[in-house]
């Protein structure tokens, strides 16, 4: 594979998957094909599922003669259903990388960075009908308050709201430098090295694709679709993601599903957030069916 995407924790979830030959897996969040390759290369077998046409076609590119890989176009809450469609009904493992692949933010016409400017988008699949522009100019005050605050877990939620109000009092905000532009005015202290826009783009995001909810939706699912021993690797980017995954595999455990691998969550090696710098905030966590 490329650079095209660079996988997190790619080692370190590999080998809590406990890869076999022959066995099968699920990769729920597809991306740039980074795990599903690293699977494939253990000799196991890869549903591979993602919404967004470009990363199939782009895995379709770089993996297409590969015989043990089916690539399926979906969202991964409904896992359940894609993996019976295509004869995944149990598996030895799978894997939902919540990470915005690289090419989100890199393909600037995808509206994810406001290293680029572009129309906000931040639909990662094109089918969808809200964007985030809509959201940021539809939004009532409260309402924007509340997106930014929940999702981003920012504390100037209030005054980058008052900014945004204003702002599109006088002309709409269309491109993520004109909404970036506001946040770092309405932004007072910044953290050394992470811009300021950073936790507002990424709960407009979220709230855009409605990742929460399919991440509670999602998981039982998967959960169903292990056999004896499967495992279930999640690595999330966002508190509000671990803490879902926490609470869901303390009661997959109290329900006597199985046991929770990893009672704290693994998190990347300085060596590799140097390397990539998205890997910071990653936190892998590991459930076992019995």
């Amino acid at each position: 594979m490329s650079d095209y995407h660079k996988s997190v924790l790619l080692t370190e979830t590999i080998d809590q998957l406990n890869v076999e030959f022959g066995k099968r897996y699920i990769d729920g969040t597809l991306g740039g094909g980074g795990h599903t390759s690293a699977i494939l290369d253990r000799g196991g077998e890869v549903l591979g599922i993602d919404f967004d046409e470009d990363a199939l076609d782009y895995v379709k590119k770089e993996l297409g003669n590969e015989k043990k890989l089916i690539l399926a176009r979906g969202n991964f809450k409904d896992i359940d259903i894609i993996a019976k469609e295509n004869g995944f009904e149990k598996v030895a493992g799978v894997l939902f990388d919540l990470g915005v692949s690289s090419h989100h933010f890199d393909d600037a016409e995808r509206g994810f960075s406001f290293l680029y400017d572009a129309t906000l988008d931040m639909r990662m699949d094109r089918n969808l009908s809200v964007k985030a522009k809509d959201l940021v100019n539809g939004l009532t005050k409260g309402e924007l308050y509340e997106l930014f605050y929940k999702y981003g877990e920012e504390r100037f939620a209030r005054p980058i709201s008052e900014g945004i109000v204003s702002a599109r009092k006088v002309k709409p905000i269309e491109t993520t430098a004109t909404l970036a532009e506001i946040i770092k005015n309405a932004v007072r202290v910044t953290k050394p090295g992470i811009h300021p826009a950073t936790q507002s783009f990424q709960a407009l995001r979220i709230a855009v694709n409605d990742e929460l909810n399919s991440l509670r939706q999602a998981l039982p699912k998967a959960v169903e679709l292990l056999e004896s021993r499967g495992r279930l690797a999640v690595i999330s980017f966002h508190s509000l993601e671990d803490r879902i995954v926490k609470k869901y595999f303390l009661e997959f455990e109290e329900k006597g599903l199985g046991k929770n691998i990893t009672k704290k969550p693994i998190v990347p090696s300085e060596k590799e957030i140097n390397i990539n710098n998205r890997a910071r905030s990653a936190k892998l966590r590991v459930f076992e069916k019995l």
